[in-house]
């Protein structure tokens, strides 16, 4: 798949991420304070970064699983089919389970994957994002907490990518094209 070169221009910094998690990582310890552990769900691959920040800010027993889900492929635009790729290892049912998500867009994946872990029996069972775009929203679904609520751009950095590229980088930043120069 070929995609016209682009530009990164940073819209959340790497400092008001962390200052967000901080916030999130307090009210997540108040929502789930006495818990015999909590696990950590993180969907792969976008929330790889989040959930390492994230877990490291909270004072609580912590256990740790991923789950990979996608409607996005390499594509820009959600496919609105959600596919499991690889299950949790451990099980939830009658435990604490938070998962978190990188950004949630249409709905569909959060939503199919609340959907699916409910049918596992947990305790208790919370959504986090770290952005979340409701102008695109097709599914009824919101997230417990969101970071950051963004408008409908294509971001990346902080592990969400773009084709698997962008990754690495430490803040969020909206993918601008630009036209190659002609003669180039």
């Amino acid at each position: 798949m070929t995609h016209s070169p682009y530009v990164i221009d940073e819209m959340i910094s790497a400092k008001a991420i962390a200052a967000r998690i901080e916030g999130l990582a307090r009210e997540i310890q108040t929502e789930f304070s006495g818990t015999s552990k909590l696990v950590v769900v993180g969907l792969l691959r976008g929330s790889f970064v989040f959930i390492a920040d994230l877990v490291r800010e909270l004072d609580l027993p912590v256990e740790v699983d991923f789950l990979e889900a996608s409607s996005y492929g390499d594509a820009m635009e959600s496919s609105r089919e959600v596919r499991i790729f690889k299950d949790l290892r451990g099980q939830i049912e009658g435990r604490d389970v938070l998962v978190v998500e990188d950004i949630i867009d249409t709905g569909h994946t959060l939503s199919h994957v609340s959907d699916y872990l409910k049918t596992k029996h947990p305790s208790r069972l919370r959504s986090i994002a770290l952005l979340d775009k409701p102008a695109r929203r097709e599914v009824d679904f919101k997230a417990d907490w969101t970071g950051f609520e963004i408008p409908d751009e294509f971001v990346v950095g902080y592990g969400i990518d773009f084709a698997q590229r962008n990754r690495n980088l430490p803040h969020i930043g909206k993918v601008r094209f630009v036209e190659a120069e002609e003669g180039a």
